[in-house]
């Protein structure tokens, strides 16, 4: 709920932006402009969310009002702005091309977005001390969550403390301190459900209006991380059978075609500037075919640009070192930036891959790290992403 109250704020902060820069221009002849703004500013809406997503602004876990937090900001505004930029000047269907109009709404979005999400990180640190929390059973597990909660208070959790159970007086503890404290919430480690006369007592608190969560679930969901002490391979059988991620799996296709369409219309003019770079500084193929291994440890081509010589892997498959020598100059740049990565949408749109997905490996490294990695094999359970750095 607090994601969508945050994403709800968002987009009322973007057109509102755009209506005051149009009331700025254009005054009296605001309903006329705003007929040949709305659309495209619409379209370009949904990538600015997109870029926000991206960037983790609407994970709740970091919503907290310091200088990583806005930087964030900040640096996903400039991208935005970078975005819009090509999206009117190369895509010219919309027949505006707005100058000033972008610098303005640039400027009146940074000051809106920033005020609001500062009022919402305030308001929902507050809100933690609503929901007293108690963890019952002390682990590694429980006192990681418990420095957490403490950490986030935005994510809407007071943590009290953490009760032994292994502790005889643990039961008079627990009375005290769910009336004393007003507990809300109480958290229930996996050796709690070993104790007969625990239970017995949380039983008999039903009625009060207090919610039980197991440990396990409750830090995932807070979290929004599995630990590591709970994963085995029925955790993988359970958590990723197609019966039950029907509906996910359908809409992550839609989001992955429409971000693929998107990305490749608005990236498609940059590409006879990139095969020029590439053809002039060495010579070979502009684009480079690597077989990966993708879901169900099925084999699939990605396409690249081409970064190397042609002749770089002439003694064999060698993983990507930060300063390879086998990277031409104009490699260097693109693969820095990402550029070589822009042709892997048609994969995407193929439905090899994924935005967000395990990074996906070459068949030849893949006995190697099998052994090295638990559950290594696992991954081909889902789609493989883009990739996040280069091997």
């Amino acid at each position: 709920m607090k994601r969508f109250v945050l994403l709800f704020g968002d987009v009322v902060i973007l057109y509102l932006s755009l209506f005051i820069t149009l009331l700025i221009r254009y005054g009296g002849h605001f309903d006329t402009q705003l007929e040949f703004h709305l659309l495209p500013f619409t379209i370009l809406f949904f990538i600015w969310l997109l870029v926000f997503y991206i960037g983790n602004l609407y994970d709740l876990g970091l919503t907290k009002n310091n200088i990583h937090y806005f930087s964030t900001l900040l640096y996903s505004l400039l991208v935005n702005v970078v975005i819009s930029l090509f999206f009117f000047y190369l895509i010219p269907f919309f027949g505006i091309t707005p100058k000033t109009n972008l610098l303005i709404f640039a400027l009146i979005t940074f000051v809106l977005l920033n005020y609001w999400r500062y009022y919402f990180n305030r308001q929902i640190a507050k809100s933690g001390f609503k929901n007293n929390t108690l963890i019952i059973g002390d682990n590694e597990q429980s006192r990681e969550l418990y420095d957490f909660l403490l950490a986030n208070p935005q994510l809407g959790y007071n943590a009290i403390g953490i009760v032994d159970i292994e502790d005889h007086t643990a039961q008079n503890i627990l009375q005290n301190l769910i009336s004393q404290k007003h507990i809300k919430t109480l958290v229930l480690a996996p050796s709690v459900y070993k104790i007969p006369h625990i239970i017995d007592a949380f039983y008999r608190l039903v009625g009060f209006g207090i919610s039980f969560y197991n440990l396990s679930d409750f830090y995932e969901r807070v979290a929004g991380k599995i630990p590591l002490e709970t994963i085995d391979q029925i955790w993988f059988l359970q958590n990723l059978s197609q019966g039950s991620r029907r509906g996910y799996e359908i809409g992550k296709r839609i989001f992955d075609l429409a971000g693929a369409v998107i990305i490749g219309l608005l990236t498609l003019p940059l590409y006879p500037f990139i095969i020029l770079a590439i053809k002039s500084d060495s010579s070979g193929s502009i684009f480079y075919r690597q077989k990966r291994m993708g879901r169900a440890s099925k084999p699939f081509i990605v396409i690249k640009f081409r970064t190397m010589f042609q002749e770089a892997e002439k003694n064999g498959p060698v993983w990507a070192s930060e300063n390879d020598s086998r990277t031409t100059r104009v490699g260097r740049f693109i693969r820095k930036t990402r550029i070589d990565e822009l042709p892997q949408v048609w994969n995407v749109l193929k439905g090899e891959m994924s935005f967000v997905g395990p990074r996906p490996e070459r068949p030849e490294f893949h006995e190697k790290l099998q052994k090295e990695i638990p559950f290594y094999e696992e991954r081909y359970l889902v789609k493989p992403g883009l990739p996040a750095g280069h091997r």
